[in-house]
């Protein structure tokens, strides 16, 4: 028999689907919604169009839980290959590397070298890009500095009379 509590319940998880952004937990929502209105479960899950085991589930944690059972639990992954300090060393390399005076660009392919020498650790290509953004890197490049190249002689060039560079607006013309 449904009671007004849980036709007031129904109403107010009705409300929290409606401001839930995950769309998952929204599905949950919304079918725990239905069966406090008293619809049965085979009902709930032919209207959103999912299974019936997943709408029993979802009750059945609704009911011993409360609205934290319709959180979606941690997805377990692989884990790192790297460990967190190792991480850091290869951040303050990047950095390190980026500001040495030597010139030339690091590559994917010099971060992957670089993390087997030092780790012992493979990494597919395409992952050192995803390491380098799950780390605070883009992969823009700046354009790179020569190992000859000298701030004071950039300077000197600075201060050449205009008349040198013939592109130049107001370079003399004969």
């Amino acid at each position: 028999m449904l009671t007004y509590m849980d036709l007031d319940t129904s109403r107010k998880l009705l409300a929290l689907s409606r401001r839930e952004s995950n769309a998952r937990k929204r599905i949950r929502l919304l079918a725990v919604s239905l069966f406090l209105e008293g619809e049965n479960r085979t009902n709930i899950a032919k209207r959103l169009n999912t299974a019936r085991s997943s709408v029993n589930k979802w009750v059945s944690n609704y009911l011993n839980k409360g609205l934290k059972g319709l959180d979606s639990k941690p997805i377990q992954g692989r884990p790192a290959k790297l460990t967190p300090s190792q991480l850091e060393l290869l951040s303050a390399h990047i950095i390190q590397s980026a500001k040495s005076s030597d010139g030339g660009r690091l590559t994917g392919e010099d971060i992957g070298h670089y993390i087997f020498i030092q780790f012992s650790v493979r990494y597919h290509s395409d992952h050192i890009y995803k390491l380098l953004k799950k780390l605070g890197f883009s992969w823009i490049t700046s354009r790179s500095r020569h190992p000859k190249q000298s701030r004071e002689c950039q300077e000197t060039f600075k201060k050449l009379p205009i008349g040198n560079d013939p592109s130049h607006p107001r370079a003399p013309t004969s």
